[in-house]
């Protein structure tokens, strides 16, 4: 499967905290924020954001004197033995983060063997969930996590996945032609959030954005109930500006 990945605003954030992470982790006594500047090139004011995320994340901590060291997120996440179950939960806690920040459900997605899957989401009482009438992995060409995640690859690998799932009308807005599907996620900017305004399912509109993280396609993802359409651009952008820390969760 051939890829057509394109660094996103949320991959070089990523980039850049893991430049700082692996400065902190050469320092175990403790490195000063002033001489993280030097070591890494980074602005004062990027780095602050960027230390504000990594300590709010638990990648790292500030001691007494000010100095930052690992933390215990990435001291689990470096455990062979605890890795798995230490992802699962770090990326929990930050879709719930991301739900409550943005006021949708939230979900994660990869593209796995020619498959749409959902690995995990976040949703609440004030932020339902979409409910799933019809599976994610036969519904990508009206989806925001399908169409978000099959522009990523290439051509022919988006034909194949057609090929093997009949684009079937779900609501009056669906797109059926396979030649209008392609032509629109080849012109899809890769920084614009997919949208989905009630291609899936009627009373919901989604929208999702890429996620990259070395070879794996994937993608992050918000719903909304069709009454709160009027937010949902601004929840994307909202989304798009805090994807990093999913992507270092999984780059680490």
């Amino acid at each position: 499967m051939a890829l057509m990945h394109e660094p996103t605003a949320p991959y070089h954030s990523a980039q850049e905290a893991l430049r700082v992470l692996e400065t902190v982790a050469g320092h175990p006594s403790g490195v000063t924020d002033t001489e993280l500047a030097r070591r890494t090139g980074l602005d004062p004011d990027r780095l602050t954001a960027l230390l504000r995320m990594l300590r709010r994340e638990g990648y790292v901590e500030q001691v007494t004197d000010g100095a930052y060291v690992t933390g215990e997120t990435l001291r689990r996440l470096g455990s062979a033995q605890e890795r798995e179950q230490a992802l699962g939960e770090q990326l929990q806690q930050t879709l719930d983060r991301l739900r409550d920040s943005v006021g949708a459900a939230v979900y994660l997605s990869r593209y796995v063997d020619g498959e749409v899957r959902i690995g995990q989401y976040a949703a609440g009482p004030s932020t339902p969930a979409v409910n799933e009438w019809v599976d994610f992995r036969s519904s990508a060409h009206a989806t925001a996590i399908g169409k978000s995640l099959l522009t990523q690859l290439d051509h022919n690998a988006r034909r194949d996945h057609l090929s093997r799932h009949k684009m079937a009308r779900l609501t009056s807005r669906t797109i059926t032609s396979d030649k209008l599907l392609l032509s629109r996620l080849a012109a899809q900017p890769p920084t614009v959030p997919v949208l989905d305004l009630q291609e899936y399912a009627i009373g919901t509109v989604c929208a999702a954005v890429p996620i990259t993280a070395g070879s794996a396609v994937g993608c992050l993802a918000l719903s909304l109930p069709v009454e709160h359409a009027h937010r949902l651009r601004q929840a994307a952008d909202a989304l798009n500006r805090s994807a990093a820390p999913v992507l270092l969760s999984l780059a680490i």
